[in-house]
């Protein structure tokens, strides 16, 4: 496109854009939305979990086995949805795969029996693949750096906002409508927000209500890299210790977050005597304080480059260490605490903390690779993080079955969590430097 033709068409933007203030927080609310969404058709196995196995037979191990199945094909799927996200965009990416994924939501209300289960959820981990990169990418595109941090807090907090809302809510619609009709009416409103986002979602250069102070504000915090992302290999990337130290570093936060997502319900039920009917609302609370945990961190890292005078990437990687070796001690400690109160003070702490690391890391994609190559680096964290996390559930469900105890299954995973600090920490000290990567 020529120079002259770019002025055109940026004269024409500043005439018809309205002044609506801090539009890119509404697009905010989109990535908030399918956050949220995401992590309400992932946690409803483990609402439905109790009446599956009651009413099919299936095990925990059973349970635990779907978890893992999800999150191979999810880890699996990152590396093409990365490359496609970058290729065709996040508007066409995010409608294919909320779509795909709600589809893969309601076909679990006609399974009977685990083939047919472990297809669907292959398929739902398919589905969701895309969302957390296509997010990032949005990110890059919507917001200055030093604000990505804050903004990926925000839309990260819709999978705590999810798995915080899918109990109780998942709850009632079980015993309203069976765990069947559960899955059909949380596919049908997937369904709903894929095309209304089809519909009504525009990238900052064509948005016509989105005022020219903003969109400059937009420009001035994007890289001025003119290296083309298509000269770069995503495997060429596996040649750095930073893009090993984020993988590994994410592993840690996902292996525990797959444990919760999978177990919660069923270790307030074992081990603390709670209700089916009250678990929904009890198991909410946790998830509530790490959403609120993970929009915080983001502020925290803003504090510290407009306050503390630290880099962008420097805040962030602060966090995280920090945020790792408190997680770790944390869920040491869950398994020892035999009131509830006590048990669940100490869990909102810990996904607090979780919240916070996976929020920053995929904050910190943009501080080491150039926004053109946001969404494939992140697919890469993303992949590495559920390869590895996809062991916990079935591994969780296997001690749980043999041993009558989630305590050695928490001590292991307080231990994983204190190594991501060491991961963090020393693995990812500096920005790759795509550009002379590109040049050699």
């Amino acid at each position: 496109m020529s120079q002259s033709t770019e002025s055109v068409r940026d004269s024409q933007r500043s005439r018809d854009r309205k002044k609506v203030k801090n539009l890119r927080y509404f697009v905010l609310g989109w990535l908030l939305v399918a956050g949220l969404l995401n992590y309400l058709d992932r946690s409803a196995v483990s609402i439905a979990a109790p009446e599956m196995i009651k009413e099919l037979g299936l095990t925990k191990t059973d349970i635990g086995l779907l978890g893992t199945v999800f999150s191979w094909t999810y880890a699996f799927f990152q590396l093409p949805a990365g490359y496609l996200i970058d290729k065709f965009g996040p508007k066409k990416m995010y409608f294919i795969a909320v779509a795909l994924w709600s589809v893969a939501s309601s076909l679990m209300a006609f399974g009977h029996s685990m083939v047919h289960f472990l297809a669907f959820r292959v398929l739902l981990g398919i589905g969701e693949s895309p969302n957390s990169p296509n997010s990032s990418k949005i990110t890059t595109q919507w917001f200055p750096r030093e604000e990505r941090g804050q903004a990926s807090g925000i839309w990260d907090s819709g999978s705590k906002w999810g798995s915080a809302v899918a109990p109780p809510v998942l709850t009632l619609l079980m015993l309203a409508f069976g765990w069947r009709g559960m899955f059909i009416v949380i596919g049908i409103l997937g369904l709903i927000v894929a095309i209304a986002f089809y519909m009504f979602y525009k990238a900052p250069e064509e948005a016509k209500n989105l005022s020219e102070e903003e969109y400059r504000h937009i420009l001035a915090g994007r890289d001025k890299t003119d290296v083309p992302a298509a000269n770069i290999p995503w495997l060429s990337f596996f040649k750095y210790r930073q893009t090993w130290g984020m993988m590994l570093g994410f592993f840690t936060s996902i292996w525990i977050w797959n444990i919760f997502i999978t177990f919660l319900p069923l270790f307030l039920q074992d081990t603390l005597g709670v209700s089916i009917g009250k678990t929904g609302w009890v198991a909410a609370i946790p998830y509530l304080a790490a959403a609120i945990a993970g929009i915080y961190g983001g502020r925290i890292t803003l504090m510290l480059v407009r306050r503390g005078g630290k880099s962008a990437m420097g805040s962030k990687r602060l966090v995280l260490v920090a945020a790792a070796i408190l997680t770790g001690i944390l869920l040491v400690i869950v398994p020892f605490m035999h009131s509830l109160t006590g048990a669940i003070v100490v869990l909102c702490l810990a996904l607090g903390f979780i919240a916070i690391i996976q929020s920053q890391s995929w904050a910190m994609t943009s501080d080491i690779v150039p926004d053109t190559h946001a969404a494939r680096f992140g697919s890469i964290m993303n992949f590495g993080g559920y390869f590895g996390g996809a062991l916990a559930p079935v591994i969780t469900g296997i001690v749980v079955d043999r041993t009558g105890s989630y305590t050695p299954s928490f001590i292991l995973a307080g231990i994983i969590a204190a190594l991501g600090a060491l991961f963090f920490g020393l693995m990812v000290s500096k920005p790759i430097d795509v550009k002379e990567r590109a040049t050699a």
